[in-house]
């Protein structure tokens, strides 16, 4: 399974969930499978995705699951202990691992290699760390949920993008849609 395959198992699990998505091609994937106003589709700012999903877990009681990649992930590793240090039982990162930075032309991350992103959770003082295969995401992800703790998913796929088109909602128009989705 690729990334865009996850995205489509997930997508009714996602439905009325507070999302935030990485950025790029996740992004596009997850805008073309399951367009919502309770995504918010990162357009920028690489390895972020998993910290502005802690910053808005952590202001309202709504679940709000971060949907991150393992190239992003190793961009911001300082996440990881912000996250295990401010527990948010409302908040999951879910990272797809494709050992690869898929947005950028699918070069091989080090999670591709010899660096394992559920052993650095941990290491980092996550407790709730789960490592998945890609076909269990849904089933991971729905029992993370409804567990109400604080959860790290690190799901392994292969590497691969789904040709999507470009998102061409105004940045504003999505900052202001995910506002309304959160309020409501």
């Amino acid at each position: 399974m690729i990334r865009s395959e996850i995205l489509k198992h997930i997508a009714p699990i996602l439905d009325g969930q507070l999302a935030v998505c990485n950025i790029g091609i996740p992004s596009q994937e997850l805008h073309a499978i399951h367009d919502q106003a309770s995504n918010f589709y990162m357009l920028g700012t690489m390895g972020l995705a998993s910290s502005i999903g802690l910053g808005l877990a952590l202001a309202q009681p709504k679940t709000v699951i971060a949907i991150d990649g393992d190239g992003s992930v190793l961009t911001n590793l300082g996440t990881l202990p912000t996250i295990a240090n401010n527990v948010a039982n409302n908040f999951i990162l879910l990272i797809i691992d494709n050992g690869s930075y898929g947005s950028t032309g699918d070069q091989p991350t080090y999670a591709g290699m010899k660096t394992k992103l559920e052993d650095v959770a941990r290491a980092c003082g996550c407790e709730n760390v789960i490592a998945c295969a890609a076909e269990d995401t849904g089933t991971t992800l729905q029992a993370a949920i409804d567990s109400g703790k604080q959860t790290v998913i690190v799901c392994k796929c292969e590497s691969g993008n789904a040709k999507m088109p470009v998102i061409t909602m105004d940045p504003v128009t999505i900052r202001d849609r995910f506002m309304g989705a959160v309020k409501a």
